[in-house]
């Protein structure tokens, strides 16, 4: 009997960290290729300053993360990987430009504080014993909501409300990286396909974590022209 709980108890921590593993890799890929490309400016003016080009990186964005959240039991294991891997890269692509707007101290700070707030929900999500079900379908629809409005302020351009929705963001992602957490937990008793529900897991952790530190960089981070 010890040796069956045992068992159970070592396939928890190895899909666990296989999930952190993953998400680790694709912070990694997106953090030196936005420093690679900010070093470069033939570069990060050809992908910032055309149109085409930058919208074309988004699309490939989208069709990444649509591959892999809705078509990741029709493909391959080694295709999940290398889609979740170019995914994390195409978004380096374009965050590149946080590097050049805010200062790399300013940029340290901010992920330090990402960090702390992350590992926080995401242990609160692994320990808690209630159900984040009903609380993570609302944010998920508050996050749509959110979503609207940026794309209004886009042509309103109003601070208050971009400051507004920043706090709002972070506060949501906050929330949704404990309710993935506890999802993550709980598909590991489920069936199906063990890497690619590691790479699942790891998108979602990977985004609450970006977006987290791109809402807190808005309201925290200090400005090279500052």
């Amino acid at each position: 009997m010890r040796t069956r709980i045992s068992s159970q108890a070592e396939i928890i921590n190895n899909y666990i960290q296989k999930v952190y593993f993953w998400m680790f890799i694709g912070l990694i890929v997106t953090t030196i290729t936005a420093f690679g490309v900010s070093q470069e400016p033939d570069l990060y003016n050809l992908i910032l300053g055309n149109d085409i080009v930058f919208f074309g990186i988004i699309i490939l964005q989208f069709a990444a993360v649509i591959s892999i959240s809705a078509f990741i039991r029709r493909i391959p294991d080694n295709l999940a990987e290398i889609t979740f891997v170019l995914y994390c890269f195409l978004s380096g692509l374009t965050l590149s430009v946080i590097f050049l707007d805010f200062s790399v101290t300013s940029i340290a700070y901010v992920v330090l504080i990402t960090a702390a707030m992350f590992g926080f929900m995401s242990l609160y999500g692994w320990i808690t014993k209630t159900d984040l079900t009903t609380a993570g379908n609302i944010l998920i629809m508050a996050l749509f909501g959110i979503i609207l409005a940026l794309i209004v302020n886009l042509f309103i351009e109003n601070s208050l409300l971009d400051t507004i929705l920043s706090i709002l963001g972070v506060l949501i992602f906050s929330g949704l990286t404990a309710y993935d957490t506890q999802n993550i937990k709980n598909t590991i008793y489920e069936g199906g396909d063990i890497i690619k529900k590691e790479i699942l897991g790891a998108l979602n952790l990977y985004l609450d974590f970006v977006n987290i530190f791109l809402d807190l960089i808005k309201l925290l981070g200090k400005r090279r022209d500052d």
